[in-house]
């Protein structure tokens, strides 16, 4: 099993990810979403934060099951080079990641 903490941290991804999701969907697709300042910001926040918090999980169980060092990445990408970023592989983390990726911690809550 794991922490309360790693716990946490996985909720809280959780919620990152559903934020995401509704902006997504306010906006109509992930496309239109990042071609908006405010939504393109949002998201690249909410990208950010689940780098950030993946990287303090501590379980290793957890760390073998998810991507954290490729979460870490990006958020290093956002952080140091936000200006290049690539919005079509920020649209591939949203159509395609992040769905697997609130599978996956769903699972692990269970």
């Amino acid at each position: 099993m794991f922490s309360d903490r790693d716990k946490a941290i996985l909720e809280f991804v959780l919620q990152m990810i559903s934020e995401a999701e509704i902006v997504v969907e306010r906006h109509g697709s992930a496309y239109l979403t990042l071609n908006d300042i405010e939504g393109k910001n949002s998201i690249l926040l909410n990208i950010l934060q689940i780098g950030e918090k993946l990287n303090k999980i501590e379980s290793k169980e957890i760390r073998n099951i998810l991507p954290i060092s490729e979460a870490y990445s990006i958020r290093n990408r956002i952080t140091h080079d936000y200006d290049g970023i690539d919005l079509e592989i920020v649209e591939e983390i949203l159509i395609e990641e992040f769905p697997l990726l609130k599978q996956n911690i769903n699972n692990l809550l269970v």
